[in-house]
């Protein structure tokens, strides 16, 4: 359903042109300001120009509370220039952006959660403007601006973020049995025999429990180990198909996440055994860490929200979080997570006016401001973010030293990502070896 919520206030000026250069500068710094608040100061919108009667529209899988924040966040923005914004999430968005964009009925931008569903549109786009690639060259790190680009040209500038591999645990158990948190997975595999020799808990609870997704949480942990065992090199190619699926190395990193997940002796605690992975649902497979049940529990930022309410996130709270430990603590951090990609259908002045202003540090700070959001933005001020987690999370995107992968299911193509991947680590779960499984998928490959 469609919802307009952004005001509009036409200012005196008649339309003006954007001048893109401007546009440029204007995204180049960070913001204390958020958005929502009724009463801009517009001297900050000025470099997007003006404009009477102009309507944008934006198309988004986001809904409910969190497109409530996201169109909060462009209020200001749309007082100051006088482009009103008409905004429709959906969860059918990844099904109708095609059927749109083919019938004619296409938004003027749409905000892609995946850059292979970007990739597929991309003869639908228009190339971002200059003003767009010069603030993604200057707020983002490569990586993110590759994401963004199909075949050499670049289209969609970064918005939001999230950071996967996150491990959940309660600091006051940890500190009550004299658990260190580990630095690299093979700390991590030794405290997870020490607990499960104690017997007193489960060393991890899991849950792959997701409808039709079911199983999208197992290929989380193996891009987490694929990537911490062999590389950004391996898994880009791995990701792209220049190895098969089913390579060696691969091999190599899905036993290395089944010697945690395919031992009745580590798994699941308050649940079963190992199957019963499969049939707790993601949101609620954490929760026995709470209550002494299992000690570790596998999930990305996005876990502080599936907390029951008052629950304390902060390392000195009920809960806390470290990040999956690297293989070779000499290789440094390296992490995965997703985000989302702004592609327009046309390019019209308003359209690229609010293109270049959901790419600034000033969208970026007005958006996490309100909580429950990160970005990789480096004009985000990691102070403005509403919790601990996101501050901290925030603050590994923007560290240069940080390796940064986007989600391996999301690149690769649909046929696999969103489909043998996912029923690939059901059947692991249920006894099929890891050959069977990453074979089975590497069949399943699209042939171009």
């Amino acid at each position: 359903m469609a919802t307009t919520r952004s005001r509009k206030f036409l200012l005196p000026a008649a339309a003006l042109s954007v001048s893109l250069l401007a546009l440029a500068g204007c995204g180049s710094e960070g913001s204390d300001s958020a958005g929502g608040s009724g009463d801009a100061d517009c001297a900050a919108y000025e470099s997007y120009g003006t404009f009477e009667d102009a309507e944008v529209s934006v198309y988004s899988t986001i809904v409910d509370v969190e497109a409530e924040l996201l169109e909060n966040s462009w209020t200001d923005f749309s007082e100051c220039t006088g482009i009103e914004v008409a905004y429709e999430g959906s969860k059918e968005f990844e099904t109708q952006i095609g059927v749109r964009a083919q019938g004619g009925t296409a938004p003027d931008l749409a905000i892609f959660p995946q850059p292979g569903l970007l990739a597929d549109q991309a003869p639908n786009l228009k190339p971002a403007p200059q003003a767009v690639s010069d603030l993604v060259d200057k707020n983002w790190s490569a990586d993110w601006k590759k994401y963004g680009t199909v075949d050499g040209t670049f289209y969609a500038a970064p918005m939001l973020a999230n950071v996967k591999g996150y491990v959940w645990y309660v600091p006051a158990t940890f500190e009550e049995k004299g658990w260190e948190v580990p630095t690299t997975w093979d700390e991590m595999t030794a405290l997870t025999e020490k607990i499960a020799d104690e017997d007193e808990m489960k060393p991890w609870c899991a849950g792959f429990e997701s409808g039709e997704a079911t199983g999208w949480p197992g290929t989380d942990w193996v891009e987490d180990a694929v990537l911490r065992e062999h590389g950004p090199e391996v898994y880009d190619q791995w990701v792209t198909h220049e190895i098969p699926f089913n390579d060696p190395k691969i091999v190599d990193s899905f036993d290395r996440v089944g010697e945690i997940l395919k031992e009745d002796k580590n798994v699941n605690g308050g649940f079963g055994d190992v199957r019963s992975i499969l049939s707790t649902p993601f949101a609620e497979a954490g929760q026995p860490v709470l209550d002494g049940q299992c000690a570790m529990h596998h999930q990305a930022s996005f876990q502080a929200a599936n907390w029951p309410e008052g629950t304390n996130v902060a390392e000195d709270g009920d809960v806390w979080a470290f990040m999956t430990p690297p293989i070779d603590a000499s290789q440094g951090t390296a992490i995965t997570g997703g985000g989302e990609l702004i592609g327009a259908y046309d390019d019209r002045p308003e359209v690229q006016a609010l293109q270049a202003y959901l790419a600034s540090a000033e969208f970026a700070n007005a958006r996490v401001s309100q909580g429950g959001a990160i970005s990789a933005n480096k004009g985000l001020d990691p102070e403005v973010a509403t919790s601990d987690l996101d501050r901290q999370s925030i603050e590994l995107l923007q560290d240069p030293e940080t390796v940064f992968r986007f989600d391996g299911s999301d690149l690769m193509p649909g046929a696999v990502g969103a489909n043998s991947f996912w029923s690939g680590i059901v059947n692991w779960l249920n006894g099929s070896s890891t050959e069977e499984v990453t074979q089975t998928v590497e069949d399943s490959w699209p042939a171009s």
